[in-house]
């Protein structure tokens, strides 16, 4: 939970600082561009997807899903920090919301599923030590084992949350493009 909150208070108070210091600049208008590279980290943090489905062979899985956090984080800093405080546009606060909404369900995945593996292997290893054998041992942690793959299963919550942010960031995208003032 600590961990939680320092991960999302460190995105909030850094999006916050990086706008207070483009104002402290007068160069707010860097704001306006600091969308672009915030969704193009979010989007080659999908790597990590690509990866897991075998599309891209290289690398560890470990690497990528670091990588993936990593760079949704940068990425929504940079977009929290380019929506700012400016309330003029209800689709890119929509966007921003759901991108929040999916930061949060990323964390909680990444938080659990740490917690159960860690516990899993402590009940593994506690067990052990009684001395039982591989058959008991089995049929002692199979309980522990079941609840930690319904914890991997959070993904079926994560995924729908991730494509409704990809649907509002895409459709604010398109809109700021048919409306952006092209000067």
């Amino acid at each position: 939970m600590v961990a939680f909150l320092l991960i999302f208070g460190a995105l909030g108070g850094g999006a916050l600082l990086l706008q207070a210091l483009l104002h402290a600049l007068d160069a707010v208008w860097i704001g306006r561009y600091l969308g672009i590279p915030g969704a193009l980290l979010i989007l080659a943090s999908f790597g990590y997807s690509l990866r897991k489905r075998k599309t891209i062979r290289f690398g560890r899985p470990a690497h990528w899903l670091r990588l993936h956090e990593l760079m949704t984080w940068l990425g929504s800093l940079l977009v929290l920090a380019h929506a700012g405080l400016h309330l003029n546009a209800i689709l890119g606060w929509l966007a921003a919301g759901a991108m929040l909404i999916n930061v949060v369900s990323g964390l909680t995945g990444k938080l659990l599923l740490d917690r159960s593996r860690q516990r899993l292997q402590q009940a593994r290893q506690q067990t052990r030590e009684q001395g039982l054998s591989d058959q008991q041992l089995e049929e002692h942690m199979y309980w522990d084992s079941l609840a930690f793959d319904v914890v991997k299963r959070w993904r079926v919550v994560h995924l729908p949350i991730t494509l409704a942010f990809a649907m509002l960031a895409t459709a604010h995208i398109v809109a700021e493009l048919l409306f952006w003032s092209w000067k």
